[in-house]
C-alpha cells in the first residue's frame, strides 16, 4: 500500500541561490571545455583509448554495458534525462525485506545517479526519504515517482549545500514531514577535470571544497541534533580519496577529506549511539561524469578497471542500504567501503 506522499519544498531564495550555483558550475565547465578543445587540435590524432581490452566482468543482469559507452557531453550539473545511454538503478534483482521499515532518510544529490538509486533501495526496504538537490527538477520528480511507487514517502527539496542555512531547513523540514531523521546520506558533489595544476583556479578550488566537504560537514552538523541512538550517517566517497587522480586534484583531495572526516565524526558520535560510515565507489555510470569529461574521452569511462567497465548505480546502492539498516551492521562504524571494480 502507497502511502501519503510529502509536498515538495519550493523556497523561492534556495531556488534561486542553486540556480546561481548552477550556472557557476556551467562557467566553469566551459573555461574547461575551451581548453580541451585546443589541446586536442593542437594533438590530433595522438592518445587513444584507455587500454580496454577482454570482455567485461558481468554484474547482477549478466550484461553489464562495457565500453564503448555513449559519446555525450552534459551541460553541468548534469541531467540524467538528458543521457543518451541511461543508467541502471531500479535494481529488479533486489528484494526488499523490511530493512529500513519506518525510518526518515534525507539524501543530498538523491535526484540522480548513486543518490536517485539508493532512495529507490530505501523505499523498498521501508523508509520515507527526504531528496535535496541543486536545480535538476525533472530528475528529481523522476526519482519521487520511483519512490513512491515503492511505497514511500518523498519530499523534495531543491537547494545548495554549500549554505549552511539551507542544510538546517532541509533537516527541519524533514523532520516536520517525517515526525524525524533515522538515516543522512551525503552524496552531492561537485566535479571537473583539470590536465594542470595552472588550469585548476582558486574558485573551482573553492566550489569543490565547498560543496564535497563544507557540505557533508553542513547536513552532518543540521542532522546530529534530530539523530537517536541507532541512527546512522553514511557519506560518499570516492576510489580518488583512496588512490589519487592525476586530472581531478581538488575532487580527490575533498574525497580523502571526506574519508578521515567519516573516522573522526564515527570516533566523535560513539557515545550518541549514531554510526557513521562512508562507501567508496570506483567508475560509475552517472551523469557526473559525462558532465565532466569530453564526449570522447567518456567512450572508454571505466574501462581501466580490472572489471573492464563502470559500476552501474544499482550496483553500488545496497552497500547503502547494509550501512544503513541496525539489522546489518549496528557492529561497524568508522569504515570506508570501497566498491572499485578493481583488486585491491
Amino acid at each position: 500500500m502507497t502511502r501519503k506522499t510529502g509536498k515538495p519544498i519550493d523556497r523561492p531564495e534556495a531556488s534561486a541561490a542553486a540556480d546561481a550555483t548552477a550556472h557557476k558550475q556551467q562557467r566553469i565547465q566551459r573555461e574547461q571545455d575551451h581548453r580541451d578543445a585546443q589541446e586536442r587540435a593542437q594533438a590530433r590524432g595522438q592518445g587513444g583509448p584507455d587500454g580496454t581490452s577482454g570482455q567485461a566482468a558481468p554484474g547482477p543482469h549478466r550484461d553489464e554495458p562495457a565500453p564503448p559507452m555513449s559519446r555525450q557531453h552534459l551541460a553541468k550539473p548534469g541531467h540524467e534525462a538528458e543521457m543518451t545511454q541511461k543508467p541502471r538503478f531500479e535494481a529488479p534483482h533486489y528484494k526488499g525485506s523490511g530493512k529500513l521499515a519506518g525510518f526518515a532518510t534525507l539524501i543530498t544529490g538523491g535526484d540522480s545517479g548513486i543518490g536517485r538509486a539508493v532512495a529507490v533501495l530505501y523505499a523498498r526496504e521501508g523508509a520515507d526519504v527526504a531528496i535535496v538537490y541543486l536545480n535538476e527538477h525533472e530528475d528529481a520528480v523522476l526519482t519521487k515517482q520511483h519512490v513512491e511507487a515503492e511505497g514511500g514517502r518523498c519530499l523534495l527539496i531543491p537547494g545548495d549545500v554549500k549554505d549552511a542555512a539551507f542544510c538546517r531547513r532541509a533537516v527541519e523540514q524533514t523532520v516536520q514531514a517525517f515526525g524525524k531523521l533515522d538515516v543522512l546520506v551525503n552524496n552531492a558533489a561537485f566535479q571537473e577535470h583539470a590536465k594542470d595544476i595552472g588550469d585548476l583556479s582558486e574558485e573551482r578550488f573553492d566550489e569543490t571544497l565547498r560543496t564535497n566537504v563544507y557540505g557533508y560537514f553542513h547536513m552532518a552538523k543540521a542532522a546530529v541534533p534530530h539523530l537517536q541512538r541507532g541512527a546512522s550517517i553514511v557519506n560518499c566517497g570516492s576510489v580518488t580519496g583512496l588512490k589519487g587522480s592525476k586530472h581531478l586534484l581538488d575532487y580527490s583531495a575533498t574525497k580523502g577529506a571526506i574519508h578521515a572526516f567519516t573516522m573522526s565524526l564515527a570516533a566523535n558520535l560513539m557515545d550518541k549511539g549514531i554510526r557513521v560510515n562512508a562507501v567508496a565507489p570506483g567508475p560509475v555510470w552517472t551523469p557526473l561524469n559525462p558532465a565532466d569529461r569530453p564526449a570522447d574521452e567518456i567512450a572508454q569511462f571505466g574501462g581501466a578497471t580490472d572489471m573492464g567497465r563502470a559500476a552501474q548505480p544499482e550496483e553500488i546502492s545496497p552497500a547503502f542500504v547494509f550501512l544503513a539498516a541496525p539489522c546489518c551492521s549496528s557492529y561497524i562504524s568508522g569504515v570506508v567501503l570501497p566498491i572499485t571494480g578493481s583488486v585491491g
